[in-house]
């Protein structure tokens, strides 16, 4: 017989006993895999030919029965490929349309040739043909592999998925993709694999296999996980400008994909927006932990402190990779680090536990100068896999994101302290002591990654006992707006310091704000000046008359609570913001109750993310009615209510409580005007200050109430009325119709006149005019010594 010649033998029970060479090159089935089988293992369900990777075959059967002498004794199966021409397809069912026989061999090669792994399996997951790559995978020849369900050759989870998935495309005829990270018996660890699962079908659309295809691409995974990881870093690490917020969350981001134990340690001037020194003491380094993150999950509080100093020992990897500027990396079996170990009772507990096998120390370095270090940690019950080469140039990319990061928030914690160092050196350091008002006030810098506002407020001192309130509020943050307010301040001081009533002050504080404004060069990439658009509250708090008088530019109106408890905004007109120069400012005037209580602030109070401005006000007037054992307690009950988390502005709390002079502490008088009255005026006020029990300062108050009689006699027109008011100290006010203000003057020494007002300066604290509406008033102050 024709040894290529597909013949094969079959006993009377139509099973295969002989198989020759040709057959095996037809039907793909070698004489040790078939002989002994029935002949129905050959065929399809419809009856045709199969090769042995599960395809139809088109081929010619012919079977012929064998004699012997007058008996059967089995059949003579002849197997024929029908001819190209003839069928018009394949003759080895592989699709080539080739009928050379080293043609038709030519997908048998690419098959198992191919360098990707490839199987064939049937509708049920079991294995029909695998090529070796793909048997290399598991270890098994394909006699052993062949029929069986892929998670009877290899176990997992991963192989149990890639099983669903053959199972999925045998029933919905649609192709999949799978990426499963798998570990091969004998490998020490897991491979990532590209996976393509497809169907194969047959000339009318049915599904007749499966096909899989993988290849594994570990090092372009273990790549693209890199640059993955360093592009998280990029949104995920120096969200806020906080030095701790952000070593917290790079310590989060790299366990536990790429260390089981991160620690971020930091020179203490970095904490304080500082720059370390240059250059670092080679030896022992003293350094505090920012941050640190565990994969085990449980915190380390008893073994590690993140507000304490540790000195590393100059063993210590954390020293080393500062004192030589670059990353180091061991495994724990290094002489040095089983040194380090022996001395550093932290890690020596977490080893003991553990088991790590290897870590890497990478310095952080900004502006050349190092600000601390990273200590990246692996351990054999997480990681396997040591740190390697490519391990340290990871660490190095995660650090130098960190870095910046931390140079970032450095810098703003820096200016941020020099901000709120300015802004309250600028404010009042302790709340004002005024016989007009009890006052109490708060300033809350905004929180989170805000900069120090511009937010003020101020007590100011004015004649006649009274006092003057001031809240503003500057467009802007840092520095320049810290700065802004202070000069804001200094001319609501010097404009109050000449009296000017509410609306008047605002209207020359618009001016000033407008001139500083326009003196600036035009600059399209300059910032608007923070005064431009700053807003502020003054009020003025007559305690004779019980008065309050308040103007506005832009500012949230105050709050008045009566003595019942009740509360209510001021109705008061309400001007433009500075440096805008557009409309007057207007004054309203308030009748304060005795028991009443001012609350003046800024909009930072009021409104915040999840609150409006009418909540606000709302919220405000609930917490001023709670109750409070002081003025200060209140301000604490009102902040902890409307701010109890960072806020995103700065906050400005002022509350006044007026006091009203009972009419003993007054003394008036309406005097006519004619000079004799002048000794009238000396002897009703020596008379009063005798009530008063003040007779040691009849002197001085006899020669300046005459002095000031004498001027308004002479120079001025209109009523004139004395008044002293017994506070602190002593005032002695005469008014008169004229608005004609006297100049203080040094007499020369035949000059009969010009000393009045000389003395007046000299024999009292103060002194100055104010101006009314029908006149004007001039006043002098003197200090009280009583026992």
């Amino acid at each position: 017989m024709d040894a290529s010649a597909a013949v094969g033998v079959l006993d009377r029970d139509g099973c295969i006993t002989r198989w020759s060479s040709g057959a095996q090159e037809l039907l793909g089935y070698a004489p040790a895999e078939i002989i002994g089988k029935p002949v129905d293992d050959l065929l399809t369900a419809e009856g045709t030919l199969r090769h042995r990777d599960g395809l139809p075959l088109q081929a010619q059967v012919n079977l012929c029965p064998l004699q012997d002498t007058d008996r059967d004794c089995g059949f003579l199966l002849l197997l024929t490929a029908v001819p190209e021409a003839t069928t018009g397809t394949d003759t080895t069912g592989t699709g080539t349309g080739t009928g050379t026989p080293r043609e038709a061999l030519l997908p048998q090669w690419t098959f198992e040739q191919q360098p990707l792994a490839v199987a064939i399996c049937d509708l049920d997951a079991c294995l029909l043909r695998g090529n070796r790559p793909m048997l290399g995978v598991g270890g098994f020849s394909e006699e052993e592999a062949r029929g069986r369900r892929l998670t009877e050759i290899l176990q997992g989870n991963a192989i149990e998925e890639v099983e669903r998935r053959v199972l999925r495309v045998a029933r919905t005829g649609k192709a999949e993709a799978a990426e499963p990270i798998v570990r091969l018996p004998g490998e020490s660890k897991a491979h990532a694999w590209a996976m393509d699962v497809f169907p194969l079908k047959d000339a009318d659309g049915s599904v007749c296999a499966v096909g899989v295809a993988a290849s594994d691409y570990s090092q372009q995974y273990d790549s693209r996980e890199r640059i993955a990881l360093i592009s998280e870093a990029r949104t995920r690490v120096g969200t806020s400008l906080d030095i701790v917020g952000t070593a917290r969350e790079f310590a989060e981001l790299a366990v536990p994909r790429f260390a089981d134990f991160v620690s971020v340690d930091l020179l203490e001037p970095v904490f304080h927006g500082e720059l370390p020194a240059p250059v670092l003491p080679r030896g022992a380094t003293a350094l505090r932990m920012a941050a640190y993150q565990w994969a085990a999950g449980h915190r380390l509080d008893t073994l590690i402190s993140t507000t304490d100093v540790r000195t590393h020992p100059r063993s210590s990897p954390v020293a080393r990779c500062l004192a030589e500027g670059r990353a180091v990396r061991h495994s724990t079996d290094d002489p040095e680090i089983t040194g380090w170990l022996a001395e550093d009772p932290v890690q020596t507990s977490l080893a003991n536990t553990f088991g790590p096998h290897s870590l890497i120390a990478v310095p952080i370095r900004a502006q050349g100068v190092s600000l601390g270090a990273v200590l990246f940690v692996r351990y054999a019950a997480s990681h396997e896999e040591s740190f390697g080469p490519d391990c340290t140039a990871i660490s190095e990319d995660l650090v130098d994101r960190l870095a910046i990061c931390l140079d970032n928030a450095r810098r703003f914690t820096r200016e941020r302290g020099i901000a709120l160092a300015l802004q309250r050196a600028l404010l009042p350091r302790e709340s004002a002591v005024h016989p007009a008002v009890e006052t109490a006030a708060r300033y809350l810098p905004a929180g989170g990654g805000a900069q120090v506002g511009g937010d003020w407020f101020d007590v100011v001192p004015l004649p006649g006992a009274r006092v003057g309130l001031v809240v503003g509020d500057v467009v802007g943050h840092g520095i320049n707006a810290s700065a802004t307010m202070g000069r804001l301040r200094t001319a609501v001081r010097t404009l109050a310091d000449i009296d000017l009533p509410p609306e008047e002050l605002l209207t020359h504080l618009d001016d000033i704000v407008t001139h500083t404004a326009g003196d600036d060069v035009v600059d399209p990439t300059r910032e608007i000046p923070g005064d431009v658009g700053a807003t502020c509250l003054y009020a003025v708090y007559d305690p004779v008359s019980g008065t309050c008088s308040l103007a506005r530019a832009g500012h949230p109106a105050p709050v008045l609570i009566h003595p019942d408890g009740t509360s209510s905004v001021i109705d008061m007109p309400c001007g433009p913001p500075l440096g805008l120069g557009s409309l007057p400012f207007e004054a309203a005037d308030v009748i304060v109750p005795e028991g009443g209580l001012l609350a003046l602030f800024t909009n930072g109070l009021l409104t915040t993310r999840n609150r409006d401005l009418d909540e606000g006000f709302s919220d405000l007037c609930g917490a001023l009615a709670l109750p409070a054992t002081s003025l200060d307690a209140l301000c604490d009950t009102v902040l902890d209510t409307l701010c109890p988390e960072p806020h995103a502005d700065d906050v400005t709390l002022l509350l006044a409580r007026p006091r009203v002079f009972d009419e003993d502490r007054l003394a008036s008088w309406d005097l006519p005007g004619n000079p004799a009255v002048v000794a009238d005026a000396r002897r009703l006020a020596a008379e009063q200050l005798a009530l008063w029990g003040l007779a040691e300062a009849a002197f001085v108050t006899q020669l300046v109430v005459s002095e000031l009689v004498t001027n308004a006699m002479r120079h001025a027109g209109g009523p004139i009325r004395l008044r002293l008011i017994k506070g602190e100290t002593l005032i002695c006010e005469v008014s008169d119709g004229s608005s004609v203000s006297p100049h203080l003057r040094r007499a020369r020494v035949f000059d009969e006149g010009g000393r009045g007002l000389f003395m007046v300066a000299q024999f009292t604290q103060r002194w100055g005019t104010r101006y009314t509406r029908t006149g004007k008033t001039i006043w002098g102050e003197q200090v009280l010594h009583m026992p």
